[in-house]
């Protein structure tokens, strides 16, 4: 479970760093976005998800559970990356992006914190910290590794249509498409990551037993009466005090150096 939640995740977020990366590329170089426009662009996604994540995605992991919402979180990613990869030279904000940062938006701030829950819950408590931090090392890893394929996929593409007479707008926004169309294919081999990976189902915490207590007798010394049976506790103690025989008539015994050990001190002994 904990191996493929870390797998789903390190191939999802492949199209999540090229839809970002590629992305505000795309806007500065061939639409002509500052900056802060492009900062502005993603603000919707950003708003999105993190609305998925703090107010819908928990209530809905209780409901269906994490399973249940990952694979539609999935598709919305899948959708968007489709979506980006019909971006036409002369596209509008509102027709051609803005539907793309919407999908992507839902599919990561419900996705994501189920992938969490998954790649947790399969742990135990010792382990909790390890299993965090491949989680985070999945994502930065995956998201490193898939970047640079897609990068180098899209500015081949660049590079072959640049040869060919193809003007650079269109060569640019050619490869961007080709880098997509292969973030949108690893997210369907998330799907099916999930479909065959992730079929155990998050356990539920019961109480640990409490272990009842054994009964057991244990001798007392000469003269006393021995009571019948005592709780034994899980781990029996290294020793046990007995009281001295009450037929020793001096229990009492000199060590030397004017110290007397025994039952305590005896009286009339000489100091």
């Amino acid at each position: 479970l904990v191996s493929g939640a870390n797998l789903v995740q390190a191939l999802l977020v492949v199209g999540m760093f090229g839809m970002f990366f590629l992305g505000a590329l795309y806007m500065q170089r061939i639409l002509g976005y500052g900056a802060l426009q492009v900062g502005l662009a993603y603000l919707p996604l950003t708003i999105v998800m993190g609305t998925m994540s703090f107010r819908f995605t928990g209530q809905l992991n209780l409901k269906y559970g994490p399973e249940a919402t990952l694979v539609p979180a999935m598709i919305f990613v899948a959708a968007g990356l489709l979506w980006l990869a019909r971006t036409p030279i002369e596209a509008n904000y509102v027709f051609d992006l803005l539907p793309s940062m919407i999908l992507i938006g839902l599919g990561a701030g419900l996705g994501f914190p189920s992938l969490m829950t998954l790649a947790m819950s399969g742990v135990t408590e010792s382990d909790s910290g390890l299993a965090s931090g491949l989680v985070n090392t999945s994502v930065q890893v995956g998201g490193a590794i898939g970047l640079a394929i897609l990068a180098t996929f899209g500015t081949e593409r660049t590079e072959g249509l640049l040869a060919d007479g193809e003007p650079a707008a269109e060569a640019l926004n050619s490869g961007y498409h080709l880098a997509y169309l292969i973030g949108a294919g690893l997210v369907l081999v998330a799907i099916a990551v999930a479909f065959t990976a992730l079929r155990a189902r998050i356990p539920e915490l019961a109480p640990e037993p409490v272990p009842e207590p054994v009964l057991e007798p244990v001798p007392t010394g000469m003269g006393e009466p021995a009571p019948a049976v005592v709780a034994a506790t899980a781990e029996r103690p290294a020793f046990t005090a007995r009281p001295l025989p009450a037929s020793m008539a001096n229990p009492c015994e000199e060590a030397g150096m004017r110290v007397t050990i025994g039952c305590g001190g005896c009286a009339g002994s000489a100091p």
